[in-house]
């Protein structure tokens, strides 16, 4: 089965040994369901900035990326998942700050209908 053709849902996380562990159900095209864990190490996270509510997200794609029809049940977000995720957002920041600011219209009349005297 292909992953392309196979839904990943949430179904719940737990805490084991500094490593958050998500519960994931795949659901194929034929809609028959297999349960898969994705484990992501806490202390990492941290270190390259990634927030707890990013993770569950982040462990989907990687079921999403790396899952090909075999067997294997269990999967990791890895070291260098989390740098690449790390490497991407600071790009994506990078561009954010060098974006020019839009410019607001300079209008000369600005505020002259409560300036202009009364009649």
């Amino acid at each position: 089965m292909e992953s392309s053709k196979r839904q990943f849902v949430l179904r719940g996380f737990m805490e084991k040994q500094g490593f958050r562990v998500f519960a994931f159900e795949g659901i194929a095209s034929d809609r028959s369901r297999s349960m898969f864990t994705v484990r992501a190490n806490l202390a990492l996270s941290r270190t390259y900035g990634i927030q707890l509510q990013e993770l569950p997200l982040l462990c989907r794609a990687v079921l999403e990326r790396t899952f090909d029809g075999e067997e294997k049940r269990a999967f990791e977000y890895n070291e260098k998942d989390m740098r690449d995720h790390a490497a991407t957002v600071a790009e994506k920041a990078a561009a954010a700050s060098q974006r020019k600011a839009p410019r607001k219209p300079v209008n000369e009349r600005l505020g002259v209908t409560w300036r202009s005297p009364q009649r």
